[in-house]
């Protein structure tokens, strides 16, 4: 079956004929949803299934699940979830139970998700801020030190894949010193390169295991003044791939966000030909996915084989969670933070 390199967005609740046509004729390898894609869970069900239908697999369906500022199912439907710097507050106060919470909270989440059909979340943050940055990453960030963002990390990711649904590492080669957010204008970062191996890229090196990642839309002027990660070569080849050691899927940020240049088209194609294995593009409107579509490549190589690797750890929860009883655990837990 041929897939293409990309991943859409949806625009509401329910897909519109011109919607599954596209998707039918596009075959992108996955969709993402966002809140305007979500009401309450049959509603969500009933989505997920229609977009597999349309392109006839089972096709992976990703969201943005954090906590904090960056939840997409929210109560009444869902549980609230906190901000991954509340992880990082426990984990200063008590280390064991500040990890044992990020695993379970995301174990929990997982099952949340894989009720509605969700099977991969765009989590954990790898992002590790500074002062003065923008708060675009903020409280996403479990913490300000390198080492304890990719404890809490590793153990939210492992959360998820016990839950049986996949994590995204993000923001690859790191985000948190952006002083602008990308999803309006493009950061430009100026520190040396020894500053961001020994801080920026180090969770992403310590989670480089991980089956997924994406990208950052920051340009750093020390790997590549010319190109914001996304769409560098240099970064993709040399950083992510190499000093970072990271051979799982890699996806693009939003393409649709403003740090980029160009039509959606060109920034389709110029991921894509930096090294990302799949072109991601979330808002949903049927025009610019056209664009895209017009110059994602069906997956073969390289990304098609990381794309079997990453999907063969999708697999069924480890083992039957008794929710009510662990989320009475967890909250207790957070509540000491």
């Amino acid at each position: 079956m041929s897939l293409r390199a990309a991943i859409y967005g949806c625009a509401g609740t329910e897909l519109g004929s011109a919607e599954r046509s596209f998707f039918r004729e596009a075959r992108p390898w996955g969709f993402i949803l966002f809140a305007r894609n979500v009401a309450d869970p049959a509603q969500l069900r009933s989505l997920t299934a229609d977009l597999r239908e349309a392109v006839g697999y089972d096709a992976p369906v990703l969201i943005d699940q954090e906590g904090g500022r960056v939840q997409r199912l929210r109560p009444p439907h869902w549980r609230a979830w906190p901000a991954g710097r509340r992880y990082g507050e426990l984990y200063a106060r008590d280390a064991e139970k500040g990890l044992a919470a990020a695993r379970l909270g995301a174990q929990l989440m997982a099952v949340e998700l894989r009720d509605v059909g969700i099977t991969v979340d765009c989590l954990p943050v790898l992002d590790v801020p500074v002062p003065g940055a923008h708060d675009v990453i903020g409280d996403r960030a479990y913490a300000e030190t390198p080492d304890i963002v990719a404890a809490l990390g590793l153990a939210a990711a492992e959360g998820l894949l016990s839950g049986g649904v996949l994590p995204v590492v993000k923001h690859m080669p790191g985000h948190g010193r952006a002083g602008v957010d990308s999803h309006k204008s493009l950061p430009v970062v100026d520190t040396p390169r020894a500053d961001l191996e020994r801080i920026d890229f180090a969770p992403f090196r310590a989670l480089r295991q991980m089956p997924l990642g994406m990208t950052a839309h920051v340009v750093y002027t020390a790997l590549d003044p010319g190109n914001p990660a996304t769409t560098s070569a240099a970064i993709i080849r040399d950083i992510v791939r190499g000093t970072i050691g990271f051979d799982g899927l890699l996806m693009s940020d939003d393409l649709s966000m403003q740090a980029l240049n160009g039509t959606l088209g060109e920034r389709a194609s110029a991921s894509l030909a930096a090294g990302c294995d799949l072109a991601l593009h979330c808002n949903g409107r049927m025009a610019e996915m056209e664009e895209v579509a017009a110059e994602v490549p069906v997956l073969s190589g390289k990304p098609l084989a990381r794309s079997k690797a990453a999907l063969a750890r999708l697999t069924e929860p480890s083992a039957p969670v008794d929710t009510d009883s662990a989320y009475v655990k967890f909250s207790e837990w957070l509540a000491t933070a």
